[in-house]
């Protein structure tokens, strides 16, 4: 990573794209993504839940009102990720490589793991939605670090994404926490009132979290009963 840049990441966890009027509208997603404006984004829940699984954000919105392009992680001709993750990067950007990260769970679970080459240098993005167990949240985080660890490349490395993990010293993020640090940036869960840190963005040392925070915008606060998290990152 160039010593002399700065990125900005953000995790979003968009509800399928209902707010909490309860209608879908994937041009508000955009909106809040906008405000953002993030170099890479990790969403959760970007696809619908039934029928063909399609994205929640149609790609012709996303290539004709935003800055961001999707990673293809080659899965289904209607989703834009896997299992409902997506990782978003600049229209810019080289993605040098990807992986989907399929993980143990009782219901369909995956992560999403790329390579991209930005201005600051390449960096490893992995976006993911851990279960609502914690036993199995745990099974998922070391699936996520041994794939990691067994990557032939090293880069530096941001983990984000929706944890559903309520305790701040146990469970998952103590796994997560042996080699990463954890960016401080506020309670996001519910919308309407945040008193859970359920989203999360790790860094690993050899990276520094220059600033984070919760965006939570008139916008971000209807869009999703998630708020979107975001650091900006630069060199240890």
């Amino acid at each position: 990573m160039d010593s002399r840049s700065t990125i900005k990441v953000a995790s979003y966890n968009i509800h399928k794209g209902i707010g909490l009027d309860r209608r879908r509208n994937p041009e508000r997603v955009l909106e809040v993504l906008r405000e953002i404006d993030a170099d890479v984004v990790a969403l959760q829940e970007a696809d619908r839940r039934f029928g063909a699984r399609e994205s929640v954000i149609p790609l012709h919105l996303l290539d004709e009102h935003s800055d961001w392009k999707a990673v293809d992680f080659g899965m289904r001709a209607l989703s834009m990720g896997w299992h409902g993750n997506v990782i978003l990067v600049r229209k810019g950007a080289q993605v040098v490589d990807r992986e989907a990260i399929h993980l143990p769970a009782l219901e369909p679970r995956g992560a999403v793991m790329a390579d991209v080459r930005t201005g600051a240098g390449i960096i490893r993005v992995v976006g993911m939605h851990l279960d609502l167990s914690g036993l199995w949240r745990r099974r998922q985080a070391a699936a996520i670090l041994a794939h990691v660890d067994a990557s032939l490349h090293r880069h530096p490395t941001v983990l984000m994404g929706d944890l559903n993990e309520w305790t701040a010293a146990a469970g998952c993020l103590r796994d997560f926490c042996r080699d990463h640090t954890i960016a401080p940036t506020g309670p996001s869960f519910h919308s309407r009132r945040p008193v859970g840190r359920l989203d999360r963005i790790m860094v690993s040392r050899d990276l520094r979290v220059a600033d984070c925070g919760v965006h939570a915008s008139a916008a971000a606060r209807k869009t999703s009963d998630h708020l979107p998290i975001w650091a900006t990152l630069t060199p240890a």
